[in-house]
């Protein structure tokens, strides 16, 4: 579809939108706006789709539309020509694969040499001046990491965006936040002097791909939680798994678009025997779901659990090998919901020893802190949740004696 919309300017604006695609709507505008798709693009969508609207007349595109639709019409065939190629022979052309490894390294080193300058900068001025630069700042530094292939960076620079604004405290929020995105910097910059599985962290951290490649683990995998976190573009759902026979917790991640559930959904309590390969990178909990044997079933297994001083201690020891992590997979056991020191906070408590872990404050929901409470009922419990350097967020709990697991999140 196309039309010509008058704006402010003299000459009308000209919209193009393509549905055709495979990959999903595209947009093309001559207006100025930053916004993507622009309110004409939408405007044309909405008068297309208005019903009982006059529909437009079949005709041919004018030029400008019939120059951006061949163009990337042309685009896609081409992809698809060169993805079919590839799978044809089972591979890429290795050498050109190694050239766009290295053009795209080449941009993100440019990035972060460029963050480097940006958080200099920020420190020099003082950490007051973000307050006063608002979002714009981080915005527009984001923006630039985008255009380095650096997403990891630029979602990092983001969250930078809100802490000013986050209440007390918020100046030492800043400066640790400011110290992680420049160790994470100094680590791609340096990364020919890391580790192998440190470097592989790095690159991980960083946004960029790498496919799974560990030897496949087949086991008996008991689904410890499942949850959604949404953006306005995507909606993430993780799965925790924890081996019968190996030990391992891993992860599963799966997208879906912005509104849509993602495709993989294994319920809370059941086990599947399934083949796990994990990512690289060290300390690395993610995995691909490979070959199942059989499908999802009932089970009593429950995982293994240790004390709060244990979880502590094991997510510190995690940090040494990834400083970026925000948390750990961890099971509690025998520890009691209590209220915690501050007025409103929550903490768990060991049943056996003189220690505690707070409870995040934004998870789990009221509701499922109160059905852990209520499971409780004064009376240890086992946890299953996530252990970082604000607290514990519980996900799932069992009562001390037979029952079935009760989901928090």
């Amino acid at each position: 579809m196309w039309g010509l919309c008058k704006g402010s300017g003299s000459k009308p604006y000209q919209t193009v939108v393509d549905l055709a695609g495979t990959a999903g709507p595209a947009y093309k505008c001559s207006c100025p706006s930053r916004k993507f798709p622009c309110k004409h693009a939408l405007g044309l969508l909405l008068l297309w789709a208005e019903p009982g609207g006059e529909v437009a007349p079949v005709a041919e595109p004018p030029e400008w539309a019939e120059q951006w639709l061949s163009g990337r019409r042309g685009r896609a065939e081409g992809e698809r020509a060169e993805s079919g190629g590839s799978s044809a022979t089972g591979s890429a052309d290795p050498e050109a694969a190694r050239r766009r490894a290295e053009r795209r390294a080449e941009r993100v080193t440019a990035g972060a040499t460029e963050l480097e300058q940006r958080l200099s900068d920020l420190l020099r001025a003082g950490l007051a001046s973000a307050e006063q630069a608002g979002y714009g700042l981080w915005d527009e530094t984001a923006a630039r990491m985008v255009d380095a292939q650096a997403p990891g960076l630029a979602a990092r620079v983001r969250e930078l965006g809100a802490i000013p604004g986050s209440g007390p405290g918020w100046p030492a929020r800043l400066l640790e936040e400011c110290a992680l995105l420049h160790l994470l910097d100094r680590g791609w910059l340096r990364r020919d002097r890391l580790p192998d599985e440190l470097a592989a962290t790095v690159r991980s951290r960083l946004g960029l791909p790498a496919p799974a490649d560990g030897p496949p683990v087949r086991d008996r995998w008991l689904v410890l939680a499942q949850y959604d976190t949404v953006d306005p573009k995507l909606t993430t759902r993780r799965i925790w798994l924890h081996g019968a026979e190996s030990g391992h917790t891993r992860l599963l991640l799966s997208y879906g678009a912005a509104g849509r559930a993602p495709e993989l959904s294994l319920p809370v309590g059941l086990a599947v025997e399934a083949d796990l390969t994990g990512f690289p990178g060290a300390g690395q909990a993610r995995a691909a779901l490979g070959e199942r044997y059989a499908p999802p079933a009932p089970t009593g297994l429950r995982p293994p659990g240790v004390t709060t001083a244990e979880a502590a201690a094991r997510y510190g020891e995690a940090l040494c090998a990834d400083p970026w992590l925000d948390s750990v997979p961890v099971t509690l056991d025998r520890v009691v919901p209590a209220p915690g020191p501050e007025p409103g906070s929550w903490q768990l408590a060991d049943a056996e020893e003189d220690s505690a872990l707070p409870v995040v404050a934004a998870a789990p929901s009221r509701a499922g802190l109160w059905r852990l409470v209520a499971l409780s009922g004064g009376a240890p419990v086992k946890v299953f949740g996530e252990c970082g350097h604000r607290g514990f967020t519980p996900l799932t709990a069992w009562p001390q004696g037979p029952g079935e697991p009760v989901t928090l999140c």
